[in-house]
């Protein structure tokens, strides 16, 4: 065409060499970020993250253009232990009038992350400018440091690697006497700052210990030390009161546990299901558990059958560990009504070996945890017609863990988010006929997490003939609390060490709520030191197995393997294990992926393991 010019057109944009390179290294900061170890220098995190925000600023305001270039300056002067207190307040003032003055999130969310750390870590400000060091306690091992039983886990994974299936039982028993059942349903917390995840993705922990269980068969627990004459009766044959049972029975001590129901094993038994933990996984652990000599008295209630004060009489030294057995209520009118359950109720029934018959009925769960997710896929195995899982925030939200969200709903369960119970709906006999909710729409941060705030819209009915209340736990703690054991909100106030005074200690969910098992089985572990220390003496467990030196080698990025599970339509219909484990070259490509932290790295300068305790 005549006298035509070139005009400016839309073109397709493709990636440029500098964009692919620069989104891998935004990929690999993001997983060295999750793996970082919890003994890291707070302040380099701290300083680290500035310096990232100040890369984002686009420098249009004064706040971000100067005062983020400021913040980073103090913040590494700091660190190198320059300056004093004028520096700190320096410091603090900056980061103030930045995050009341910037006109982006960008900026006033940076200067937060300062008044945060000097908040949450400020001793730590204070060592640098002082002593020019770190006052954060360093660890070597971070999936170790993570564990709160502070399992070896390199240890067990180097031996299951070279087949030695007993040895890497005995090395978990160490420090965790439910091998068995931690390798089932442990929340592994030690995958979160995994190493390896800054290669690829964390190694699969707790699929390697159910590996070494499996092959190892029956492993006989250690000779227990000499008699030393003194008793210790344990209150509550959970897995925090027969931890530390075990361990001080190994150490010679008499203990006798008290539990007040038919069966032992606590929330193990009365609040996990059979399909995540089988009882013969349960029985297994706490056979080896009272192999050691443990005298048990079933269906003894401490305050009625037996008081405290005459526990503390008959006894050199008393553990109290209740668990949290108690349930919470929605206090909405209708509670009352027949077909109205909490999950304490149902899952303890169940425990008890009682059958709980769902069968043609509509379900409504109502909480967002992993016990609703529990009692969603057990009712679905009870026979119901439907079950919907009602949840007042997102679910993004739910603390439940994905995988328990996604399997519930892989079984055909539905998942109502954004609604809150108003009322159970009740017919004229009392019996359960609806649910009415309130649809909610989510709103401003409040306590971690979006705040969920009544929608502007009508009330809605979720018909149903069933509602299984699981809105969490609460702890049984007036008996004891009558008998002069301080508590708040129900929990047992105890020292650091968890004592409580003249020879009684406490542990597990009745002192910190309902947590995990692995925090559990922490508590009556600490109990056990300490209680060993009060009673006179300071004895050793070990493990005495040698731990196979790793190879120098290469590491190549390589897939994690994951469990499989039961297909979601023939799983549903039974309460047989759910989980298929790892098939043996699986198991072997897993361990393989250990980066050896224990060896290399950090754990060659701080001697890598901690033989005994």
């Amino acid at each position: 065409m005549k006298g035509h010019t070139a005009l400016s057109k839309l073109v397709f944009q493709e990636k440029s060499p500098t964009q692919s390179a620069l989104g891998g290294l935004y990929e690999s900061l993001s997983r060295r970020t999750q793996a970082s170890p919890v003994g890291n220098c707070p302040l380099d995190v701290c300083a680290s993250y500035l310096r990232m925000c100040r890369a984002q600023s686009c420098g249009k305001c004064v706040p971000c253009r100067i005062g983020l270039s400021t913040l980073s300056n103090l913040l590494d002067k700091i660190a190198e232990g320059e300056g004093d207190e004028s520096t700190l307040e320096l410091l603090e003032n900056t980061a103030s009038v930045i995050a009341d003055t910037a006109d982006c999130a960008i900026g006033y969310e940076a200067a937060d992350s300062v008044l945060q750390a000097l908040s949450g870590f400020r001793d730590d400000f204070i060592s640098h400018l002082k002593k020019g060091v770190c006052s954060a306690s360093f660890s070597s091992v971070p999936c170790v440091s993570r564990c709160p039983a502070h399992v070896d886990i390199p240890g067990y994974i180097a031996l299951a690697r070279e087949g030695r299936y007993a040895d890497a039982v005995r090395l978990i028993r160490k420090d965790n006497p439910f091998p068995g059942v931690c390798g089932l349903v442990c929340e592994h917390p030690c995958e979160e700052s995994c190493r390896r995840t800054m290669v690829d993705a964390p190694v699969n922990i707790r699929a390697i210990k159910r590996f070494a269980v499996d092959m190892a068969g029956q492993v006989p627990v250690p000779a227990c030390a000499s008699s030393t004459g003194k008793t210790v009766a344990v209150v509550g044959g959970g897995p925090s009161g027969l931890t530390a049972a075990y361990y001080l029975s190994l150490m010679g001590h008499k203990v006798t546990v008290f539990e007040k129901r038919k069966r032992l094993g606590g929330m193990l038994r009365y609040g996990i299901p059979a399909y995540r933990l089988p009882d013969a996984y349960l029985d297994a652990d706490i056979s080896r558990i009272l192999s050691t000599g443990i005298k048990v008295n079933m269906g003894m209630n401490i305050g009625k059958d037996m008081t405290l004060t005459q526990l503390k009489h008959d006894y050199d030294s008393v553990y109290i560990s209740i668990g949290a057995h108690g349930d919470n209520k929605l206090e909405v009118d209708g509670e009352d009504g027949k077909g109205v359950f909490s999950a304490v109720e149902m899952l303890s029934h169940i425990g008890d070996g009682g059958a709980f018959d769902l069968t043609g009925k509509s379900v409504v769960v109502i909480g967002g945890g992993n016990v609703a997710m529990d009692v969603t896929r057990t009712s679905l195995r009870c026979g119901a017609k439907s079950v919907k899982c009602v949840y007042r925030r997102r679910i993004d939200d739910m603390t439940a863990m994905a995988e328990e969200v996604d399997g519930a709903m892989a079984e055909g369960a539905e998942i109502l988010p954004l609604a809150a119970p108003v009322k159970i709906l009740l017919d004229e006999q009392e019996n359960v006929k609806g649910l009415l909710i309130q649809p909610q729409m989510i709103s401003v941060y409040d306590r971690g997490r979006p705040k969920p705030i009544a929608a502007k819209t009508e009330p809605e009915v979720v018909s149903c003939d069933v509602v299984i209340v699981a809105i969490g736990q609460s702890i049984q703690s007036k008996t004891f609390e009558k008998e002069g054991i301080p508590a708040k909100w129900g929990k047992f106030l105890t020292n650091n060490d968890a004592s409580l005074g003249e020879g009684v200690f406490a542990g597990g969910d009745c002192v910190f709520g309902p947590e995990t098992v692995i925090r559990a089985i922490e508590a009556g572990k600490v109990a056990a030191r300490n209680m060993d220390t009060y009673l006179g003496f300071h004895h050793e467990i070990t493990a005495d197995v040698e731990i196979p030196a790793p190879a120098a080698k290469r590491t190549l990025p390589c897939g994690r393997v994951n469990n499989d599970e039961r297909q979601a339509g023939e799983r549903k219909n039974d309460f047989a294990l759910m989980e298929k484990p790892l098939r043996i070259e699986e198991a072997v490509q897993e361990c393989s992926r250990c980066l050896c932290c224990d060896h290399y790295g950090m754990g060659s300068m701080k001697e890598g393991r901690c033989h005994s305790w």
